[in-house]
């Protein structure tokens, strides 16, 4: 199932969290190679997850991770405007109503399943929440799997040719976008709409780290 968790709510699932953190290294650090920080405990975190972002996780039947991504508000601090900001072409972006989706992670067990539930809860967060859009940077690699999601970003911005290809794109929200990723993933539209009513319900939004 789908969980909608802001960090501050993680220690209600340490075995969730601590999955999570450890598919994270397995993923950027063993598999891509990439130059990210890994805790004593073979975690991966940065300084965002300081921050007390949005976590959009699927949550296997023994309460362990399979697949995750991270949302933070572009009116605070975020990946694209203290990283990547060169692809923007001098532009910038910082809008409460449009929020940055980074570290799409899935575990190496991940059915095709897990990355189209992940889509639905990034669609399932823009209704949520009131979003306009999301933004994020991507590779080459992402390319293939939204485009067999049918969910492609809008590229506004790119660096670099074939494989080492990056770029930054944005996603809309709709109901009729999330109805689709709901076939998709091969889950009835009402059960999402319940997973993520049942992760807010009578929890009130924790305040994100420095939004404006």
């Amino acid at each position: 199932m789908l969980k909608y968790l802001f960090a501050s709510e993680l220690s209600e699932f340490p075995k969730l969290r601590d999955t999570m953190f450890r598919d994270r290294a397995d993923q950027f650090h063993t598999r891509l190679g990439w130059e990210v920080t890994i805790t004593a405990d073979g975690e991966e975190r940065d300084e965002y997850d300081a921050f007390n972002p949005l976590y959009v996780i699927w949550e296997e039947p023994d309460g362990s991770h399979g697949g995750s991504m991270r949302f933070l508000p572009t009116s605070g601090p975020n990946m694209l405007e203290d990283h990547f900001r060169h692809l923007l072409d001098g532009g910038r972006i910082s809008n409460p109503k449009i929020w940055e989706c980074t570290r799409f992670c899935l575990a190496r067990n991940a059915t095709p399943q897990v990355s189209a539930a992940l889509m639905l809860g990034g669609a399932e967060v823009g209704l949520g929440f009131g979003l306009t859009h999301s933004v994020g940077v991507f590779d080459a690699r992402m390319v293939r799997i939204y485009r067999r999601l049918g969910w492609s970003p809008m590229v506004i911005g790119s660096t670099g040719e074939g494989r080492d290809t990056i770029s930054v794109g944005t996603w809309s929200f709709s109901e009729a976008r999330a109805d689709a990723l709901c076939e998709k993933a091969g889950i009835p539209r009402a059960q999402s709409r319940m997973w993520f009513h049942l992760s807010r319900q009578g929890v009130r939004r924790p305040e994100l780290a420095h939004t404006a």
